[in-house]
């Protein structure tokens, strides 16, 4: 006889209200009135957004009309809206605004200034709409879905936006999208250089850091020529260009050119793009180089720089997963993050069915989860606690995604305790962690960041470590910079001259080497 699987329910507690906290104004209405309480809706499109004033019970005040986006316009809307203030006797005013990629912005900042402006979400709409007029889409019939969804809680109030966010989201996407085109890139170049170098790429360890395969492919038109160049034509080529490289290296080169097949059709042409494609891809690498420093030096200024202290998390990862979620201090709790990021099964209950292990929410915030699951990925890759719990949820069975979710889950517990309690990473499965500013230092070498850069950096870092863990992270600079003077390390960036004024900022005179990994600050 099988047993009946139970499940322990999502939350022990009811509601104390149907609403959503951040959607109430119910509260108002009842101070106001309902024919005293107006709620102004706004359909934004790209030149214009179609808007409407109603009272609480939805009787016009304004008949649906459009606004265009411009100056005039948009003063015009806020002095009828005065002028219905003061027609209809309201005593209070909402403005309800649906939200788009970014032409509600517009909107959004016009009527914020002047009244309490609440976003309606387009799933709210549709659902509103569609309740009503299943079968008719318009400008006004989503105004009075719009209208209705407000009613039912659903016209939520969102944080001021900060420009330090917003510069730090905007580039952490703008980085990410680089990637994802570079990434295209690569894929097309290897097509067209199979063209005419057929198997060229394979020749080599990585092909995309190796110093000699772009100045051999954009010299040679096919195999042939290559195994006719031998290894002389080839060293002669590559000293020709300045280009250091041993020997031996040559040997895998010529070993797929005596075996390789013909060249394609029209080869000249396949390396005309292929050459073209790679100086492109190379220009974009050049600008996520940059975009890395500046993302590092915005991290530095926040609390999310103490995830350096995790193994397995590197600047850019935690620049992605910090950007997307904003200050800490937007939420409660960790489980306020998996939930913006839809990191939980969809559920279904009917009667006796109860499917609680469905696929996961499509209503989320997508980028965030995203960088989330970027981030697991990377605690996969490069943490041996997480790779060793990896390894056995997967001999018990468990599917593959289901365990890239479960450690997004540990790292959204890992990532509100350190934040948003001021602490570094501590775990008792690692008796050491990692050491922020090390790992700072480390990052701007790797990016040949100039002096100037490094000692903005460190000490930006430095005023983020809670004090308890400030001679613990100058073990690691002391022992650095010791090297550095003994003249055992090469100090390109003249990090002896600065460590002295990062250890000097962290207040640490004498610095003995202690184990980090305890209990942190609480």
């Amino acid at each position: 006889m099988s047993r009946q699987r139970t499940h322990r329910p999502r939350s022990a507690r009811p509601p104390a209200t149907l609403h959503k906290p951040r959607g109430y104004f119910h509260d108002r209405v009842e101070r106001a009135g309902p024919t005293h309480f107006g709620l102004a809706c706004f359909d934004c499109h790209k030149a214009y957004s179609q808007w409407m004033l109603a009272d609480f019970y939805g009787t016009l005040l304004l008949p649906p009309q459009r606004l265009p986006h411009n100056r005039s316009g948009l003063d015009d809307a806020v002095r009828q809206l005065r002028q219905a203030v003061r027609d209809h006797d309201l005593k209070d005013l909402l403005i309800i605004i649906e939200r788009t990629g970014r032409y509600h912005r517009l909107v959004q900042r016009t009527f914020t200034a002047a009244f309490d402006t609440r976003i309606v979400h387009p799933f709210a709409t549709k659902q509103f709409r569609q309740v009503a007029d299943p079968d008719d889409k318009t400008d006004d019939r989503d105004l009075f879905a719009m209208h209705r969804a407000a009613l039912n809680g659903f016209a939520l109030t969102e944080p001021a936006r900060d420009e330090f966010w917003t510069e730090f989201l905007r580039l952490a996407r703008f980085r990410r999208g680089l990637i994802h085109k570079a990434a295209r890139l690569r894929c097309q170049i290897r097509d067209h250089l199979e063209a005419y170098l057929p198997g060229f790429a394979d020749a080599f360890g990585d092909f995309w850091k190796n110093h000699c395969a772009w100045p051999i492919a954009r010299h040679f038109l096919s195999p042939q020529q290559i195994a006719e160049a031998d290894g002389d034509g080839l060293a002669r080529l590559l000293r020709e260009q300045g280009i250091r490289f041993q020997h031996r290296s040559l040997v895998p080169i010529l070993d797929w050119a005596r075996q390789a097949p013909a060249a394609d059709v029209a080869p000249a042409n396949a390396r005309r793009i292929a050459l073209a494609l790679e100086d492109d891809r190379r220009q974009k690498s050049r600008e996520i180089h940059g975009l890395e420093g500046e993302l590092a030096a915005l991290l530095c200024r926040t609390s999310y720089v103490l995830l350096l202290s995790c193994p397995g998390l590197n600047i850019g990862n935690i620049a992605d997963i910090s950007s997307e979620l904003g200050p800490i201090s937007h939420y409660a709790g960790s489980k306020g993050i998996t939930g913006r990021a839809g990191l939980r099964p969809s559920r279904y209950q009917s009667g006796q069915v109860d499917r609680t292990a469905g696929p996961l929410p499509r209503a989320c915030n997508r980028k965030l989860r995203a960088a989330l699951l970027r981030g697991a990925d990377c605690l996969l890759s490069c943490n041996g606690h997480f790779r060793a719990r990896a390894e056995a949820w997967r001999q018990a069975g468990d599917d593959p995604r289901r365990i890239v979710v479960k450690v997004a889950h540990r790292l959204c517990r890992i990532l509100y305790q350190v934040v948003a309690g001021q602490q570094v990473f501590c775990h008792p499965q690692y008796k050491e962690r990692h050491y922020i500013l090390d790992k700072l230092i480390a990052f701007h070498e790797e990016h040949g960041s100039a002096a100037a850069v490094v000692l903005r950096d460190l000490t930006a870092a430095a005023a983020q470590l809670p004090p308890a863990e400030r001679t613990a992270e100058a073990a690691p600079l002391h022992e650095r910079l010791k090297a550095l003077r003994s003249g055992r390390a090469k100090d390109p960036q003249g990090l002896a001259d600065l460590l002295p004024k990062v250890l000097a900022g962290l207040g640490v005179t004498k610095v003995q080497s202690k184990k980090s990994g305890g209990p942190g600050p609480r």
